[in-house]
């Protein structure tokens, strides 16, 4: 069973079947997603979001579980690892989506197409930055630096921003020059039309502001990309895990919405949570490229020996933890705010 993977190189080289079995299986939950959920439009009950939302973490766990028992133990905590890291970051992807959907005024009964139509460009867009970091780190051991850097700058920005004390959701959407360009180039009717992304107008094809929130949500997503990336490559160094990690998040992010729906400002330390996985990644990345280090103004060109090595079964423990505590945390917060708010009747 173990030769359904050959590691061939630190980052495990994976059969060209193993990859189109698994774009084959991924393409098919998303059509069956469609299929199931957005083919009649209509906003799901908590209770129909809850269920959908435990059968694709569940279907996570079931992958991971397969890569434990048919590649190796390494790699299967390293899934579980980027898939927690990828479900949190998404999370905090959802304010967004929120905004993007108040902004538009998007009826929430076909809210579901234009999220799972995002949620699909936005993992198109995310395999294609997957491949070019893999081609990059295989070429470059410095780009681990970038990534650590970057990291480390992200995680003080979401840090700044989670104490500066404004509700995420309350932000106003500002479109990107991207959107703004199809907003200004596409025929595109004023109101929406059902679910329909394209309506025919007086003999003509018009595009429907459906198709500009699609546009928004895929490009949205491309920022968080930046983030989300870096972040599973300083877990794994093995393009399969960060695909798969990628996927499974996104897969039923589209449940999550509506789930957590009201709940999402009563996270009030996610922000924080999220800081702290990513600057603790960052932070693994810079000693990574240290321990690989080529460049001739550190150390004279020479690797440095002696740091301190952070195991992929740690990182996963202490991502855990933080995302516990912190989401703990906020729901206990939420619950004393909410009783302070409360005027004491006379």
């Amino acid at each position: 069973m173990e030769d359904l993977f050959t590691a061939s190189s630190g980052n495990g080289s994976v059969p060209l079947f193993v990859w189109l079995a698994t774009i084959g299986g991924i393409a098919g939950l998303f059509l069956f997603d469609f299929l199931t959920h957005v083919r009649k439009a209509h906003e799901p009950s908590f209770k129909e979001a809850a269920i959908w939302s435990v059968f694709y973490v569940a279907l996570a766990c079931i992958f991971g579980g397969g890569v434990f028992l048919f590649w190796d133990h390494t790699h299967g905590v390293e899934f579980f690892a980027g898939f927690i890291t990828e479900k949190s970051l998404s999370v905090d992807n959802l304010f967004v989506f929120v905004i993007i959907m108040q902004a538009f005024r998007v009826p929430g009964e076909d809210q579901q197409k234009a999220l799972l139509i995002g949620i699909v460009l936005a993992l198109i867009l995310r395999g294609i930055f997957i491949a070019i970091g893999a081609a990059a780190i295989e070429r470059f051991s410095w780009v681990f630096y970038i990534f650590g850097a970057f990291l480390l700058w992200t995680a003080y920005k979401l840090a700044k921003d989670s104490f500066s004390g404004h509700k995420k959701t309350d932000e106003e959407y500002k479109p990107n020059a991207f959107v703004k360009w199809f907003q200004s180039h596409l025929p595109v009717t004023s109101d929406f039309h059902g679910n329909a992304i394209t309506v025919k107008l007086d003999g003509k094809r018009h595009f429907t502001p459906m198709m500009i929130v699609i546009i928004a949500l895929g490009m949205t997503d491309i920022l968080f990309a930046l983030d989300s990336i870096p972040a599973i490559y300083g877990l794994t160094d093995a393009p399969y895990i960060v695909f798969t990690a990628n996927a499974f998040a996104l897969l039923g992010l589209l449940q999550l919405y509506f789930l957590l729906g009201g709940l999402l400002d009563r996270l009030v330390y996610l922000g924080v949570g999220l800081a702290l996985v990513l600057g603790f990644i960052g932070v693994k990345l810079i000693f990574h490229a240290l321990e690989e280090n080529s460049l001739g103004f550190i150390n004279g060109g020479q690797p440095i020996e002696g740091l301190p090595h952070i195991s992929t079964l740690f990182s996963l423990g202490v991502i855990v933890g933080i995302l516990a505590i912190t989401t703990i945390a906020s729901l206990l917060k939420s619950r004393s705010m909410g009783a302070s708010s409360k005027t004491p009747s006379q």
